[in-house]
């Protein structure tokens, strides 16, 4: 885990601070308008970064089950976050740090040492002022050298989790000039059964937020349809705010067509004058334009892609979704995913998998639904259909190749199954004398040697490649010099550790032990990904036309 900064704050560290809030319910997509509006800004000349403030007691994301949670994220720094620091990285095309996200668990530990070491000189610790000075200073320190920093606080007003951020806010107000800080809260603005946009849980909401000394300078409704004029007219009326201060955030088809519909209601415009900086940003017609070209361009095609894992939630896989999305961008076609249940393939899923024209195996831990993910890899090798394996996907395919290509009969991975007689994936006799697990797990960016040559090579075009890591077992070194004689290339390495695989006489096979969709962004597609969707077209162009050869 990331160290603790020590460090005293500037309060000068930041310039302008965005405070969002959410109302009535979770997962309204909070995260998703303010990580637009940062876009924005962004796009706009300024620098902007965000942090996440999840009021949970775990000190990280890391030991959070993706079925509960979602997937888990991770920064180059090695930090384990909710993935909606995610959708930060991607909408600002930023890296972020551990430092940037905030849970409950992280705050207190670190005031509890300090107790302990005896930092408070014998002073009554408490709430206030000590955890509430905490989080201040975390959320200075993140903002630091940006123009504006975004800060979405998790869960919904009223959640007794949440009251010492909101108090620490509160106070954060009193501390800042007035045009340096704006407060947004985004709420739920349902329907009657006769079709009615009803205000009242905004009202409710809002009054919950004011009672603890907060007043919302910008209201976001989050509705099917864009709110009436009547609608949002009694909203300002009733919380106290002038009507050009109500935005709406209707479904849309694809989140990244969120910035183009805030932009159009004027919400970034609003948020700069508010913050007075208008003045301040590049005119209109020099401001970044690459977003709305990308999102908006028209297609060309289809391609629909498998997804094997064991977890039937989205979110489980949300950056491979995404990176398949961004490399749908790039390629201009559109990448339906098919999911596959792991456990029950062979039983209800093995038509999504053949009808397929790729297949990925994703990340993951544990044994559970390994036996149908090594199928679906044999599958995908014997058939020529293109292959991503990323992670534990990589492993699997190293395991399926010494099973079946090398006739290792019980070959596996000693972390799924300690009694194999082949640990072709296996813990590295250096990890052997670590005896605090969370030790021997490699985390963040490292720097990976690839092979000239290669189809590697060609993908990243250069010799070597930054990604982000999390898993602890490698590719077990007495077994490389087997399975390279029998025609798998490991073509990427960092020492004695294999990070990518690949089949040359295959189409398309490569797996990477890194997880590569962490550092895909909309404008600028993870190389893996855009070499599936290629390989993909490149096989349908060959179908069409009998003189066109792989």
């Amino acid at each position: 885990m990331p160290t603790e900064p020590e460090t005293d704050y500037d309060p000068e560290l930041g310039r302008k601070f965005i405070f969002v809030t959410g109302g009535v319910m979770s997962g309204l997509g909070k995260g998703i308008t303010a990580a637009s509006t940062g876009r924005l800004l962004k796009n706009a000349g300024f620098d902007v970064t965000a942090v996440k403030i999840d009021p949970y007691l775990n000190v990280d994301a890391g030991t959070m089950n993706p079925f509960q949670h979602g997937e888990v994220y991770v920064l180059k720094d090695g930090g384990e976050v909710d993935l909606d620091l995610g959708n930060y990285e991607r909408f600002l095309d930023i890296d972020m740090t551990f430092d940037h996200n905030i849970t409950t668990g992280k705050t207190y530990q670190h005031v509890i040492e300090k107790e302990r070491a005896g930092d408070y000189l014998g002073k009554t610790v408490q709430i206030i002022p000590h955890i509430t000075d905490d989080i201040k200073r975390r959320i200075r320190e993140a903002a630091k050298g940006n123009d504006v920093c975004i800060i979405e606080v998790g869960g919904t007003v009223g959640d007794i989790e949440g009251m010492p951020y909101l108090e620490a806010l509160r106070q954060f107000a009193h501390e800042e000039d007035d045009d340096d800080i704006l407060f947004t809260h985004v709420t739920l603005v349902p329907y009657s059964m006769n079709g009615e946009q009803k205000t009242k849980p905004t009202q409710h909401s809002v009054k919950e937020l004011r009672s603890i000394g907060l007043q919302p300078d910008i209201l976001v409704g989050r509705s099917e349809d864009k709110l009436d004029i009547d609608t949002r007219e009694k909203i300002a009326l009733f919380c106290d705010v002038p009507t050009e201060a109500v935005f709406s955030n209707p479904d849309v088809s694809d989140i990244y067509h969120v910035p183009l519909m805030v932009e159009e209601a004027g919400l970034d415009q609003y948020v700069m004058e508010q913050l007075d900086i208008a003045d301040e940003a590049l005119p209109p017609e020099q401001r970044e334009n690459r977003w709305r070209e990308l999102v908006t361009q028209q297609t060309t095609g289809e391609i629909d892609v498998a997804l094997v894992g064991k977890y039937d939630l989205e979110d489980a896989y949300m950056s491979v979704h995404e990176a398949l999305k961004h490399a749908g961008l790039e390629a201009n076609v559109d990448v339906n995913v098919e999911w596959v249940d792991s456990e029950e393939m062979s039983d209800h899923h093995v038509d999504r998998l053949h009808d397929a024209d790729a297949v990925v195996v994703p990340g993951g831990f544990g044994s559970r639904g390994t036996a149908g993910k090594v199928e679906a890899i044999r599958y995908a090798r014997e058939n020529d259909v293109p292959f991503l394996g990323l992670c534990l996907g990589f492993q699997m395919a190293v395991v399926e190749f010494a099973r079946n290509v090398l006739g290792l009969e019980g070959a596996h991975s000693a972390e799924l199954d300690e009694e194999t007689p082949h640990p072709v994936i296996d813990i590295l006799p250096e990890q052997y004398e670590v005896e605090d697990m969370g030790g021997t797990m490699r985390l963040g960016a490292h720097e990976t040697d690839i092979e000239p040559g290669t189809l590697a090579n060609e993908l990243y075009g250069a010799e070597s490649c930054t990604e982000r890591h999390r898993h602890r077992y490698e590719v077990n070194p007495e077994y490389i010099e087997r399975i390279e004689s029998e025609g798998m290339t490991f073509s990427g390495h960092a020492d004695n550790r294999m990070e990518i695989l690949e089949l040359p006489d295959h189409p398309y096979f490569i797996g990477t032990q890194f997880h590569p969709e962490f550092r895909s962004r909309p404008t600028r597609a993870s190389p893996p990904f855009v070499g599936l969707l290629e390989a993909v077209l490149d096989d349908d162009t060959a179908a069409a036309d009998p003189e066109v050869s792989h």
